[in-house]
C-alpha cells in the first residue's frame, strides 16, 4: 500500500544585502521567536514567476526596493524535513540574494542587522578572527578525533593562517552543524549536538535553514564580485575610491592593500572619474567614481582573490 503524499508549499525566501557605512547588513524579519530573513508562499494564481512573487513579497513585508536579484538553490532538508504522521504541508524554499541600497530613514534601516552577527568567523579584516583558534578549531578536532577526512576539513577550513578562501561560507557552516556546534543543529536533533552539555556562541541562530541560506548568499556574492560588478549596486551613484574598498573589504571580509587596490580598479576599468571632488573635512578633497554602466552585461569585476 503505497503512503499518502504529503502536500509541499513553496517558499520564496530572501538574503537582501545592503551596506551601512562600511557594514553589510541583511534585512531581517521575526518569525516565531527567531530570526528570520524576508518570506512568503508563492501563489501561481497572483506570482507569474518566482522572482515576481519574491519582489511582491519583500514589498509588502518591508518595503525595500530591490536592485539585483538573484536565485541561489531550492532548500528542502535541514529543519525542514517531513516525518512519520506530519499533516502540515512540507516546507521547500527556493532561496534567494537580493542587493539593495540602505535608504536614509530610520524606518527603514530598522530591520536591518550585521551579517558577521551571523557568521562572526568570517570577518578578517582585523586578522584571524580570535574565535577561530580559541573555540572553533579546538572544537571541530576533538569531533574529527580519528577520522581522517573530518580532520582534514577541518584544517582545510579553518586551519590557515591567512584568509584565501572567504568564498567558502557555506562549507564552513555545513561542518559546524555537522559537528553539531551551531544552535540550528540541536534544535533539528542532530546527535552530535544533542551529545554536547553545552554550545558555544557561534553566531546567532535563524528560523529553519536560513542561516544556511544567507550563508549561500554571502559565499555567492563574495565570488560573484571578482568577475560580475554586483559591488556598485551596494555603492552610491558616485563614490570615492576610498568607500569603493572599504564596501569590498566588507564584503570579502578582508583587508586590501590600498595601492593594490587601486591599481585593480583601474586595471579592470569599472569605474571612471566624474571629475568632481568629495568634500573632505580635513585633508585634500578626495576625487569622485562612478561606475561604467556600458560594462553592466559584461563580464567585469573587482578580483581580490589570493592571500591578505
Amino acid at each position: 500500500m503505497s503512503q499518502p503524499v504529503l502536500p509541499v508549499e513553496i517558499s520564496l525566501t530572501a538574503a537582501i544585502v545592503a551596506m551601512s557605512a562600511d557594514v553589510p547588513v541583511i534585512l531581517a524579519a521575526s518569525g516565531e521567536g527567531q530570526t528570520a530573513l524576508p518570506s512568503g508562499p508563492f501563489n501561481p494564481l497572483e506570482h507569474r514567476t518566482f522572482e515576481i512573487g519574491l519582489r511582491a513579497w519583500v514589498a509588502r513585508q518591508t518595503g525595500a526596493k530591490l536592485g539585483y536579484v538573484e536565485q541561489l538553490y531550492t532548500f528542502g532538508d535541514r529543519g525542514r524535513h517531513a516525518r512519520q504522521g506530519d499533516r502540515d504541508p512540507h516546507g521547500v524554499s527556493v532561496g534567494y540574494l537580493a542587493l539593495a541600497r540602505m535608504q536614509a530613514d530610520a524606518q527603514a534601516q530598522a530591520g536591518f542587522r550585521p551579517w558577521y552577527g551571523f557568521f562572526p568567523w568570517e570577518d578578517w579584516r582585523m586578522g584571524r578572527p580570535a574565535l577561530i583558534d580559541a573555540l572553533i578549531l579546538p572544537a571541530l578536532l576533538d569531533w574529527a578525533d580519528r577520522d581522517r577526512v573530518r580532520h582534514e576539513r577541518a584544517t582545510r577550513l579553518f586551519g590557515q593562517g591567512t584568509r584565501n578562501d572567504e568564498e567558502y561560507v557555506l562549507e564552513r557552516y555545513e561542518l559546524l552543524y555537522e559537528a553539531g556546534l551551531v544552535e540550528e543543529a540541536r534544535r533539528d536533533g542532530r546527535e552530535t549536538a544533542l551529545a554536547r552539555l553545552s554550545l558555544p556562541v557561534l553566531g546567532q541562530p535563524m528560523r529553519f535553514d536560513h542561516r544556511r541560506i544567507l550563508a549561500t548568499a554571502m559565499g555567492r556574492l563574495r565570488a560573484k564580485m571578482k568577475y560580475r560588478p554586483v559591488i556598485f549596486e551596494l555603492m552610491p551613484e558616485t563614490f570615492t575610491l576610498t568607500a569603493l574598498q572599504r564596501t569590498v573589504e566588507a564584503i570579502s571580509g578582508r583587508h586590501l592593500h590600498k595601492q593594490n587596490f587601486r591599481r585593480l580598479v583601474e586595471a579592470s576599468n569599472v569605474a571612471e572619474p566624474t571629475g568632481a571632488a568629495a568634500v573632505a573635512t580635513g585633508g585634500r578633497p578626495a576625487a569622485l567614481f562612478r561606475f561604467r554602466r556600458e560594462l553592466r552585461e559584461r563580464s567585469a569585476g573587482l578580483r581580490v582573490g589570493g592571500r591578505g
